[in-house]
């Protein structure tokens, strides 16, 4: 338990004797850590298990027939539908075996580094709340999120960069918008902060030049001392110490923020590898490059959409499921496959874990009467994980022959959020935060296990 009494011990600073501590500083780990920081590259809209990862081949000569499976998405609860077959051809690859569909040759050539989780649930098949859920572990709004949790409990490695960074698909962002990577109950220091690709990487932080020469200094070091007496008569109030030090860190990411995204400083074949010389990969490489180089200069989390909006803006393949699924791994797959080539082989990917993943996945059969279109299925999906004490060439669990639903090892989104936890050296069943009378926990008061077998 960590609670949040620390925040009340950096009032004291303003006696002139304690010296001001960043809430974000680093922390102690619970137990050994095997991470570091986290890339969490989230497929808005949920990504087609069964045209992606997890084969069935069965599924093939079914297309077309209508059959009794069970499924439950945003048409309700249905007891039979229309089989659609996957679009897509699979194919082995690694010492492992692993069969990967057309789409993803370049993540195929990875799988040997990855565990790909087959048996993954949620508690909706709705996108805003299986977001919430995705992202905080809670259906409902007001909840920390998962970088908020990994902030809060190690702090960030860099106090001058955000410890919690964001970026949105350059179509917009994903529906509860910021919800997604709020800081909900916890001090505001621990949300996440959206960086752009592409210009300023953070909206207004330049200072206006009449605060030029010293003078935005001069002027931040007197609203500290205020601040800082005005905390001293407040003991136990955390909002005044991450405000104090939100303070600071906009003032230092005026000139750490643009270095650390800039990525002409990068050689063309780094950029070649994360398809950046390239129209249909070139933004979401950029994105993972950047992400790259902020865990590089210590960011604890990043979070990188795939799709935004609405419609065949994101994943969410209701209509035609092969254009869908052709533009989004077709802007993915190589940006994606660089990322963990170009961790590997810094030596970065051992203490960086990379998840990949959507907020659920698809049903086998045709939401419609007619066209390809699936449905939500949040009763199995698949999601992968690489790096950071992950075991490689590894896959755990199992839908049923159809892939409709988890039937071997079912694991929810809370086992994965405990997953990352441990990974990142945090109890997930010890890291609370009081609030409301209960000590919060992002897995639920109930507790979760990580995934154990995922873990080397």
């Amino acid at each position: 338990m960590l609670g949040n009494s620390f925040f009340s011990s950096q009032c004291l600073a303003a006696d002139g004797a304690t010296e001001f501590l960043n809430p974000m500083a680093p922390k102690t780990s619970m137990i050994p850590a095997r991470a570091k920081s986290v890339i969490f590259l989230f497929m808005y809209g949920g990504p087609s298990h069964v045209d992606t990862f997890d084969y069935k081949p069965k599924l093939y000569p079914l297309d077309g027939q209508e059959i009794e499976v069970t499924t439950f998405g945003r048409g309700g609860h249905r007891k039979k539908g229309r089989v659609v077959g996957p679009k897509w051809n699979f194919k082995q690859y690694g010492e492992c075996g692993k069969y990967v569909s057309d789409l993803f040759p370049n993540v195929g050539s990875m799988v040997d580094d990855i565990t790909f989780l087959h048996s993954m649930t949620a508690d909706s098949p709705l996108h805003g709340s299986a977001m919430l859920m995705m992202n905080s572990g809670k259906l409902l709004s007001g909840a920390p999120c998962l970088g908020s949790w990994a902030n809060y409990g190690m702090g960030t490695l860099n106090e001058n960069l955000p410890g919690f960074v964001v970026m949105l698909d350059n179509t917009g962002g994903p529906i509860s918008g910021a919800k997604n990577w709020s800081s909900g109950y916890m001090p505001a220091q621990y949300q996440g902060t959206v960086l752009r690709s592409q210009g300023p990487p953070i909206l207004d932080l330049e200072p206006p030049e009449f605060l030029g020469g010293g003078i935005q200094r001069s002027v931040l070091d007197h609203l500290r001392v205020e601040n800082e007496a005005h905390a001293a008569a407040r003991v136990g109030n955390p909002d005044l110490a991450a405000r104090i030090a939100s303070y600071e860190l906009a003032y230092q990411m005026q000139s750490t923020a643009p270095e650390a995204v800039d990525i002409n400083a990068e050689d063309e074949e780094t950029k070649s590898l994360y398809g950046i010389d390239r129209d249909k990969t070139q933004d979401f490489g950029r994105k993972c490059l950047m992400a790259r180089r902020l865990v590089e200069r210590g960011v604890r989390f990043v979070q990188i959409y795939s799709g935004g909006n609405h419609n065949d803006n994101n994943w969410d393949a209701h209509g035609d499921l092969k254009f869908n699924h052709d533009k989004h791994a077709g802007a993915t797959d190589l940006p994606v496959a660089g990322l963990l080539k170009d961790l590997k082989r810094r030596g970065l990917l051992d203490e960086t874990l990379v998840i990949w993943g959507g907020e659920f996945g698809r049903q086998p059969t045709a939401e419609y009467a007619e066209g390809t279109g699936r449905d939500h299925n949040a009763y199995g999906f698949t999601m992968w994980m690489a790096g950071g004490g992950i075991r490689g060439g590894t896959s755990i669990g199992t839908t049923d022959e159809l892939g409709a639903a988890a039937v071997e090892e079912p694991l929810h989104v809370k086992n994965l959020h405990a997953t990352v936890l441990q990974l990142m050296g945090l109890e997930p069943n010890k890291l609370t935060y009081f609030h409301a009378g209960l000590e919060q926990k992002l897995v639920g008061v109930e507790g979760a296990q990580p995934i154990w077998k995922a873990i080397s």
